[in-house]
């Protein structure tokens, strides 16, 4: 492994509060089109990235917004989480809850304000690129894979540019709204959201990181001497 792609993934992060400056749409087209070099099965290619910027994404966080403040039921067409959450995974999702907002400086017992702080998903937090990632409906479990190495490799293309990205889950909480507030074709489902630009670096929420298991919790070898 080259030492600047072993730095390079050492240090990606999600980025969750960005500097008021534009991304060129020339920077954003190379980090799709790295994004698009994936590995794919059978070539499929499968997803597609909807970018937004200035009045178009402004009109989408608007309804996002006014869909959390209503209480609007998620209603997302695909299972994110397992379900039920077996009890080590639910230890990993806390933790990194945890330690977020404690960046934040939010505590664990005030619901306003993780509530505020998480309806900043539906903002892309606040950055100056949404990308609303689809794939089509009749797509196979192997093409969500697929879709997330590409999706990956978006998030390495952004990070070797010296801009910050995070995916947000949570947009497909409101998959079917995002479809007819973009008029999406029919048989595209909504996956997730990307946030894309210059990063703050001085934002506390940058400053955290999530842990990562230990090499033997997720590893076996054999056959080597």
């Amino acid at each position: 492994m080259q030492p600047e792609f072993e730095t390079l993934l050492k240090d990606r992060r999600s980025i969750r509060a960005f500097t008021s400056a534009g991304v060129d749409r020339t920077a954003v087209e190379r980090i799709c089109a790295a994004a698009r070099r994936a590995p794919s099965g059978a070539n499929l290619q499968p997803g597609k990235f909807h970018v937004l910027t200035g009045q178009p994404l402004a009109a989408l966080t608007a309804t996002l917004a006014r869909a959390s403040a209503e209480n609007r039921p998620v209603d997302n067409e695909y299972s994110y989480f397992p379900d039920p959450m077996p009890a080590e995974l639910k230890d990993r999702q806390r933790k990194a809850g945890y330690a977020l907002y404690n960046a934040l400086g939010i505590a664990r017992r005030d619901v306003a304000a993780r509530r505020a702080q998480f309806d900043r998903n539906y903002a892309f937090f606040g950055a100056p690129v949404g990308v609303v990632v689809t794939i089509e409906r009749t797509a196979g479990k192997g093409c969500f894979m697929d879709l997330g190495m590409s999706i990956m490799t978006f998030l390495l293309a952004a990070q070797s540019m010296k801009l910050g990205a995070t995916g947000i889950g949570a947009l497909a909480n409101y998959g079917t709204l995002v479809h007819q507030t973009l008029d999406l074709p029919a048989d595209e489902l909504v996956v997730c959201g990307i946030a894309l630009g210059h990063p703050d670096l001085r934002a506390p929420v940058n400053t955290f990181r999530t842990e990562r298991a230990e090499l033997d919790e997720f590893t076996s070898f054999r056959g080597f001497t």
